[in-house]
């Protein structure tokens, strides 16, 4: 629940899955058309207007980008090379707030994990760290039938599994049957083949999938794809977490090396990556439970990054900012930050069970619930300006698909409005004050809050004096994981977020009821239980239309149901604010490079582009806003989709994709 992606689910998921506001144009206008690796390098003609409230942090990105000309980009690597250590190893250290949930492609959900396997698998496509456009990855070539009905993608005969053995387009069938055959492998990215009829490798260059129906996600199947030498051996693939035996095979830019729980990833440079090897001989990930603790690292250059939950508090920010030979990079994020409701727990089979309260049913009590929220002076007191005020459920960043509601749909900050319409639903004052349905009951909710996130404590505390002030009690239920009660439906409300992908579709996808578990309390790709005709309807709809600007009026809709709807209140789009060492990191890639992100990427191009800088002293001032490092100059485009990421669930701090 981006949580990161959480993909990461804050469940956070929040992480992924979250973002406030650099616009962008559609990746997706091209995708029923035949893309070559030759077309995927032609620079895009696209002219993209930002926002107003975007303006400023873009102009300082393009700066950034004028200053940084020739350096190299993700699909031309030459920078200059640091100096080596007296070892002669280059090692760059990410200080990481969040656990593995798993090392297996079929099972892992939160945006560490999910990042992990975007470094040491390759997919069938990529997204241009510029504009997030559809390039080669493992294939280099997709063309649809006439009929868009059978797709075929040509497979690269350049990758090699990192224990020698060639990867071919055996292995990516295999995978996507394994998804398909439903054998413990539902957890993550079955949605993607959900509408898959069959799927084929005639030679080892030439992959053919078979669809029911038309799909246009088929340039944005964020599935690793595994080697079928390796994985076919694998008795019970729902039990297998991929960390029995290292190295793990694969063929991405890293090789996982060694992992310990809640202590560290290691992965080595795949020297044999067909795109090129990493400038880093070694990337480490280290799991810090204090995000103090991680800043403080960073201080003292015991980690070379540190990013947050997944972003820097604005006071460990001012901090950074002011330290030397550190870089602090913010710009428009990919993750929203919102409140979910419990409009009861369900199965697939419509049975019910959890405890949420039933009056989260009704839909006046919830959009009373979404009028006494000041989500304006949540940006200015809680993110103190690092972020950007909720509206729809697709973040700005991705204006294709991007939604605001208009002014007569607004559920403004209106708490009058909110007191008339608890009445309406039956829940009156009495005489001290409290709300009370007609059994006589006092109206009183619990809200899923990660321990380790500073945002839902802080935004918590408000939430219990403006609701207090209606007369609603709240207990702000604080855990180290809560996806224990969220799958089991024992809550009310929770912190909700996910970073979202270029292509939207799976992030809305985890509301149709086909995401509902199949038994009561298992993990599923549910967000919160919400199953209804018209939504499924709307999301078949758009996951069938190819023309780009039909399907984005349908995206549009349906957010437009999910606000009307009071189920999901989006607060925030909180920008990624995040620091590194310049002591330590010479250059590195963010995405969109005009300003975007480092950590947590739809791609591998952050820490696959890094230089290791030479250790000398290079920074005094460590504030940068919209940085582009290490990539030659390019105009300011933020383009996207506006798909958050693929079924990352829910966890601790940021775990959505």
């Amino acid at each position: 629940m981006d949580t990161q992606d959480q993909h990461g689910r804050t469940r956070s998921h929040r992480t992924t899955k979250a973002p406030p506001g650099a616009l962008t144009e559609a990746r997706t206008k091209a995708l029923p058309e035949a893309r070559t690796e030759a077309s995927a390098k032609a620079p895009s003609k696209v002219s993209r207007k930002p926002s107003p409230r975007l303006r400023l942090l873009l102009a300082g990105g393009t700066a950034a980008l004028a200053l940084t000309a020739g350096l190299a980009s993700p699909l031309n690597p030459a920078p200059q090379q640091a100096a080596a250590k007296a070892d002669g190893k280059k090692t760059l250290t990410v200080a990481v707030a969040q656990s593995v949930d798993s090392l297996s492609p079929f099972l892992a959900q939160r945006l560490l994990s999910t990042s992990i396997h975007r470094l040491t698998y390759e997919y069938l496509t990529n997204y241009d760290a510029k504009d997030n456009h559809a390039i080669p990855g493992f294939a280099t070539k997709w063309e649809p039938s006439a009929d868009k009905l059978t797709w075929t993608y040509t497979i690269r005969d350049n990758s090699k599994w990192s224990d020698g053995k060639k990867a071919t387009a055996e292995d990516a069938a295999w995978t996507f049957n394994k998804l398909m055959s439903k054998e413990g492998t539902a957890t993550a990215n079955s949605g993607f083949v959900a509408n898959f009829k069959k799927v084929t490798a005639p030679s080892p260059t030439k992959l053919v999938v078979e669809l029911k129906k038309p799909q246009a996600t088929m340039a944005a199947l964020d599935v690793p794809i595994v080697p079928k030498h390796v994985w076919e051996k694998v008795d019970d693939v729902s039990k297998y977490n991929n960390d029995d035996s290292f190295p793990i095979v694969g063929n991405g830019p890293f090789i996982l090396t060694d992992y310990k729980t809640d202590q560290y990833v290691k992965l080595k440079a795949n020297k044999d990556f067909w795109r090129g090897a990493p400038k880093f001989d070694e990337l480490v990930f280290k799991t810090y439970k204090d995000q103090d603790a991680a800043v403080a690292a960073l201080k003292k250059g015991e980690v070379s990054f540190v990013a947050g939950q997944p972003a820097l508090t604005p006071a460990q920010a001012r901090e950074l900012k002011g330290t030397a030979n550190v870089k602090v990079n913010e710009g428009p994020g990919r993750r929203f930050f919102a409140l979910a409701t419990n409009p009861g727990a369900q199965t697939r089979d419509r049975k019910k069970f959890g405890d949420g309260n039933k009056a989260l049913l009704d839909k006046k009590v919830r959009q009373a619930l979404f009028l006494s929220v000041d989500r304006e002076a949540l940006v200015d007191k809680v993110f103190q300006g690092q972020a950007v005020e909720g509206e729809g459920y697709i973040p700005p960043r991705f204006s294709e698909y991007a939604w605001k509601p208009s002014a007569d749909q607004k559920l403004s900050y209106d708490p009058k409005r909110a007191a008339q319409l608890l009445d309406e639903a039956g829940y009156k004052k009495n005489g001290d004050g409290r709300r009370v349905g007609k059994d006589g009951k006092p109206l009183d909710f619990r809200i899923l809050c990660h321990a380790t996130d500073p945002n839902d404590k802080a935004v918590g505390k408000y939430l219990k004096e403006w609701w207090g002030d209606l007369g609603i009690g709240l207990k702000v239920n604080c855990l180290d994981d809560v996806s224990v009660p969220w799958y089991a439906g024992e809550y009310d409300l929770a912190f909700d977020g996910w970073s979202v992908n270029p292509d939207p579709d799976f992030v809305l996808g985890i509301h149709s009821c086909a995401a509902l578990p199949v038994k009561a309390k298992e993990s599923a790709a549910t967000d919160n239980f919400i199953c209804d005709k018209k939504y499924d309807e709307l999301y078949n709809k758009q996951l069938a239309e190819y023309d780009p600007d039909k399907r984005a009026q349908t995206v549009k809709e349906m957010q437009s149901w999910l606000y009307d709807s009071g189920y999901m209140n989006i607060l925030a789009y909180p920008n990624a604010v995040e620091a590194y060492r310049t002591d330590q990191i010479k250059s590195i890639t963010t995405m969109p490079t005009a300003a975007g992100n480092i950590y947590g990427q739809d791609g591998y191009w952050s820490w696959w582009s890094a230089v290791p800088a030479d250790g000398k002293s290079s920074s005094k001032d460590g504030s940068s806003t919209g940085v582009i490092i290490g990539i030659a100059a390019a105009a300011v485009v933020l383009v996207g989709g506006g798909v958050l990421f693929a079924l990352r669930r829910r966890s601790t701090a940021e775990d959505r994709e």
